[in-house]
């Protein structure tokens, strides 16, 4: 059975940095590409990064690009995204996934995810 469970959200002031981690299982972790996706407060879920196998190449919405690093420890089954100089408009529901930006949906495998609020 495929788990995936962020944490490592929470409330932080405008220009702050929070990292958060996903813990998998259930599946090769090695073997998916993996995403990380928002929700922010009346909108849907949206793509906002992807690492593929093997840690050889990763992409970012423009949005947080240049903000965010996503990374993987694919011995422990982990995916995390550092976020820095965040701003109100990065507060969301964040949510890691497997997939890339075009298969993340059509896998329809992503967690519960963890909260992230930018305010002052």
């Amino acid at each position: 059975q495929v788990q995936l469970v962020e944490s490592g959200g929470g409330l932080v002031q405008p220009g702050g940095s929070l990292r958060l981690s996903c813990a998998a299982s259930g599946f090769t972790f090695s073997n998916v590409a993996l995403s990380w996706l928002r929700q922010s407060p009346g909108k849907g879920l949206e793509w906002i990064s992807e690492m593929l196998t093997g840690s050889a190449s990763t992409y970012y919405t423009a949005s947080v690009n240049g903000r965010c690093t996503i990374s993987r420890d694919d011995a422990k089954s982990m995916l995390y995204l550092q976020m820095s100089s965040l701003k109100p408009d990065d507060t969301a529901v964040y949510h890691c996934a497997i997939g890339a930006e075009a298969t993340w949906t059509r896998l329809g495998s992503w967690g519960q995810g963890t909260q992230v609020a930018v305010s002052s």
